[in-house]
């Protein structure tokens, strides 16, 4: 009887929060694509100093997802094939390259992304239709130091995702019992 009341009870409640969820967090300094576009905003080309990106959490050594990049990265993200010529390229770009072993650069990726899956609960569990629902945002943002002084710096990213997908199975959990039959009869 018990089982009766608690299957009752499933059908007749919400059971949208019965639905599987998920994040998917790049971890970093800031909780926010404004916050890390603030961040940047805050450097300037050949006045910001190593020390200076350490107070602005961009410090590859206490903060994660910071990617430090060597001469050879900068040169093939820069330059990636011989018919890109060097006089296109940004004078700070060109001043750290000119460096070589003096220059350095710093990669920031860092992303947050929360899935949710939505819709109908009897729909989703039987596999007749699947939504999910995915918002957050993504930075990237790249830094390059000559002798320790920021001499370029670039960022970009997408500052609101907003994403939803949806998937419909008109046999519902018989779906993929054709497929697995002919795979199990070999």
């Amino acid at each position: 009887m018990n089982r009766l009341a608690l299957l009752l009870a499933l059908a007749l409640t919400g059971c949208n929060t019965l639905l599987p969820h998920g994040d998917s967090v790049v971890e970093g300094p800031w909780t926010s694509y404004a916050e890390a576009q603030q961040a940047f905003d805050k450097i300037t080309p050949y006045r910001t100093t190593l020390a200076d990106l350490k107070a602005l959490k961009l410090d590859p050594h206490a903060y994660p997802n910071i990617t430090i990049l060597n001469y050879s990265d900068v040169l093939q993200r820069f330059i990636p094939s011989p018919s890109v010529s060097g006089g296109s390229l940004d004078g700070g770009v060109k001043d750290c390259i000119d460096a070589k072993t003096a220059c350095q650069g710093l990669e920031i990726v860092q992303h947050s992304i929360k899935r949710k899956r939505v819709g109908s609960f009897w729909a989703d569990f039987l596999n007749f239709k699947r939504e999910v629902d995915m918002t957050g945002w993504r930075f990237k943002g790249i830094l390059l130091l000559k002798d320790n002084v920021v001499v370029y710096k670039l960022s970009g990213g997408q500052p609101i995702i907003h994403e939803q997908e949806e998937s419909k199975n008109p046999l519902g959990p018989l779906q993929g019992a054709g497929e697995a039959a002919v795979k199990g009869s070999f």
